[in-house]
């Protein structure tokens, strides 16, 4: 397992990569649309997101087969995103949110 990115809720994408890029040097944009943006800034990979399609979490990164087992031992189902990854969310105590996340190209690619 391996850390990846923690996602963080606005309202404005654009806005809030924007004034990352402005604030942070050297951060890079990873992806951005109108719904969701990855900015990696400072060695530190950071989600925006909106409130109604996605909470504040940490997001660790994991195989396959990880991803399988921790999606059966937690009664949850795995959902495909349309950026090809597959994830699970878990919550924990209180308002903690946690995304396990497995990138299926990252592995085709090795």
């Amino acid at each position: 397992m391996q850390f990846d990115h923690v996602a963080q809720q606005v309202p404005d994408i654009a806005e809030a990569i924007e004034w990352q890029r402005r604030t942070i040097p050297g951060t890079t944009v990873l992806y951005q649309d109108p719904t969701w943006g990855l900015v990696e800034s400072g060695g530190a990979r950071l989600a925006f997101v909106l409130a109604d399609q996605h909470p504040n979490h940490l997001a660790w990164r994991v195989d396959a087969d990880e991803l399988e087992r921790l999606a059966q031992a937690n009664g949850v189902p795995i959902a495909t995103h349309r950026d090809a990854t597959r994830s699970i969310y878990l919550k924990g105590p209180g308002s903690l949110q946690t995304e396990i996340i497995h990138y299926p190209a990252q592995e085709a690619a090795r």
